[in-house]
């Protein structure tokens, strides 16, 4: 059964692309430290145990990290990944990237040596971003320390794509073998009505048993701006939001692991868990499918997103 995850993406930065509701909320540190704490408590009330963060989430990694020790839970499963830096330091309004990518070896084993502190609660360690470009999944010394760590602590090793060429970066990395072992368990893609084209890939992933983890579930908020008609109706017809028919849409569809929710509220969470109480017919599946836009359009117009 697909079970529903926590992501910090919104939770440790004072600004990210996606919807907030309170467009005035209080941006300080300590308000987005307490927010976040109460979101994870909240989370993990309603029997999520799924987090998942990066060193580039501003101070989500902090925050989780902090959050478990606190607690001390012993179920919690904690992801988090490598390869981007934070450099907008909660500056409001920074100019220009506010983390900017290295897939090389020493950023691997530098930011290794923070994230590592979370074991064992932490369970997925995972290439941020893996793309074409970078050349991350060519790069040896990169792919052997990968090994290294799986190897000694038990950890699944996976990688998070975005961009139009999510399916050959997926394929790429399920094939890669160290030692004669295939190197990743766990595959995070972005995968939503609007952007459907790494399905197949996903289902052979699924079937060769490998861990799916969807994140953008509901498009970073797009899919509240001009909602569909197909969406609106639905909503109405089974009494939920069209956040959870969106998110419906893929656990019915894919069946994948984890779904992230990237909630930044209570109420947004609430809302989303919603998905769990319904389930969608194969017409209405279908239907929805036919929202899918073409990839290098999704992919161009989420690039224009602004950060706020």
């Amino acid at each position: 059964m697909t079970k529903i995850g926590l992501g910090l993406a919104a939770l440790g930065r004072p600004e990210y692309i996606n919807i907030r509701e309170n467009k005035d909320l209080d941006k300080s540190e300590s308000s987005f430290k307490k927010n976040a704490f109460d979101m994870l408590d909240t989370a993990y009330s309603i029997n999520i145990h799924y987090f998942d963060t990066a060193p580039s989430y501003g101070k989500g990694e902090e925050f989780l990290k902090e959050w478990q020790n606190k607690n001390n839970h012993t179920n919690t499963v904690l992801a988090t990944k490598w390869g981007y830096t934070y450099v907008a330091n909660w500056e409001l309004g920074y100019k220009g990237a506010h983390e900017i990518k290295e897939h090389s070896i020493e950023k691997l084993i530098e930011q290794w040596e923070t994230s590592k502190v979370m074991i064992p609660a932490l369970k997925v360690y995972q290439i941020h971003s893996a793309t074409l470009e970078s050349g991350v999944l060519e790069n040896n010394k990169v792919l052997k320390k990968l090994s290294e760590i799986k190897k000694e602590t038990g950890l699944q090793i996976g990688l998070t794509t975005s961009g139009p060429n999510q399916e050959i970066v997926l394929k790429e990395a399920a094939s890669i073998k160290i030692n004669n072992q295939f190197l990743f368990d766990v595959f995070q893609v972005t995968y939503n009505v609007f952007e459907q084209s790494t399905f197949n890939t996903l289902v052979d992933l699924i079937r060769k048993g490998k861990n799916i983890v969807i994140k953008e579930g509901i498009a970073n908020g797009r899919i509240f701006k001009n909602t569909p008609t197909l969406l609106t109706d639905l909503a109405l017809k089974h009494n939920v939001g069209i956040d959870a028919i969106a998110l419906r849409f893929i656990i019915d569809s894919l069946q994948p692991y984890i779904v992230l929710s990237g909630a930044f509220t209570k109420h947004q969470l609430q809302e989303n868990l919603k998905c769990l109480t319904i389930k969608l017919t194969s017409d209405e599946l279908k239907t929805l499918s036919t929202l899918e836009t073409k990839k290098e359009t999704y992919w161009s117009e989420r690039k224009e997103l602004s950060w706020n």
